[in-house]
C-alpha cells in the first residue's frame, strides 16, 4: 500500500483576547491508502481540529500536509474546496442534514455543488443503507440511526477516497451504533475506503486498524 497522506510537524494555534492558544503542537502522522485509523483523546486534546485539517476544512498554522502526492499546505481556499469535493466524504455526530430538504436531496447535495447530480446513484446509495423507501421523507421524520445512514449515503455520493467520521455513533444507542459501525467497516473492507474516525468509545475504536491517542495537542 502506498502512503495516501502524510502530516509532518502539524501545528495549529488560535489567537483570542490577545493570547495565543496552541491546539496542535507538532503532529506527525502517515496513513496508508485503504487504512482505518481511530483518533482518541480527552476533550480539548485536538481531535476535531486534527480531523478538520485532514479534511481541508481548516488550515494548519505550520507544518506540511501531503495528500495523494499533493502538498495541501500550499493550496488556497478554492483549491481546498475542490480537494474536499473530489477526495473526501464527511460523517458527523449530529448528522448535519438540512431539514427543509428531502432525504434524497440531502444525499445529492455534495453532487449538486460538484455539478454532477445523479438521482439513480443517490437511490442506489440509499438502498445500500436500507433507506430507499425513505427517499422523499424529511430528516425530522427519521430516527437517529436512519439520519446517520442518510449521512453515510451523502458522504459517498461523489465516490470519495477518504471518509472522515467525527463521533459517528456518539448520538446513537449502542445497538444502532453497532449497525452504523458495521456499515463503516464494510466500506473499509469491501470498498477499500480510507477511514479516519474520531471517537471516545474504545469498543468503536477497536474496529480500526490503528488507534492514535491525542493528549494536549500531541500524539502520546
Amino acid at each position: 500500500m502506498k502512503i495516501f497522506f502524510d502530516l509532518h510537524k502539524i501545528k495549529k494555534s488560535y489567537i483570542a483576547g490577545g493570547q495565543t492558544y496552541d491546539i496542535l503542537k507538532g503532529i506527525d502522522l502517515s496513513i496508508n491508502e485503504g487504512g482505518f485509523v481511530a483518533i482518541m483523546g480527552p476533550s480539548g486534546s485536538g481531535k476535531s481540529t486534527l480531523l478538520n485539517i485532514i479534511g481541508c476544512l481548516d488550515i494548519a498554522t505550520s507544518g506540511t500536509y501531503v495528500l495523494n502526492q499533493k502538498d495541501i499546505s500550499l493550496l488556497d481556499k478554492r483549491e481546498l474546496a475542490t480537494i474536499r469535493n473530489k477526495f473526501i466524504g464527511f460523517i458527523f455526530q449530529n448528522f448535519n442534514l438540512i431539514n427543509s430538504l428531502s432525504v434524497l436531496q440531502n444525499v445529492l447535495l455534495p453532487a449538486f455543488y460538484k455539478g454532477d447530480e445523479d438521482i439513480n446513484k443517490a437511490m442506489k446509495l440509499l438502498k445500500s443503507v436500507g433507506l430507499e423507501e425513505k427517499a422523499n421523507f424529511k430528516p425530522n421524520e427519521l430516527s437517529g440511526g436512519q439520519k446517520q445512514r442518510v449521512a453515510i449515503a451523502r458522504s459517498l455520493i461523489n465516490d470519495p477516497d477518504i471518509l472522515l467520521a467525527d463521533e459517528p455513533t456518539g448520538a446513537l444507542d449502542s445497538k444502532t451504533g453497532k449497525e452504523i459501525m458495521d456499515i463503516i467497516v464494510d466500506l473499509n473492507q469491501k470498498q477499500k475506503k480510507t477511514i479516519i474516525m474520531v471517537t471516545h468509545d474504545k469498543n468503536v475504536a477497536s474496529l480500526a486498524h490503528k488507534i492514535i491517542n491525542l493528549k494536549d495537542g500531541l500524539i502520546v
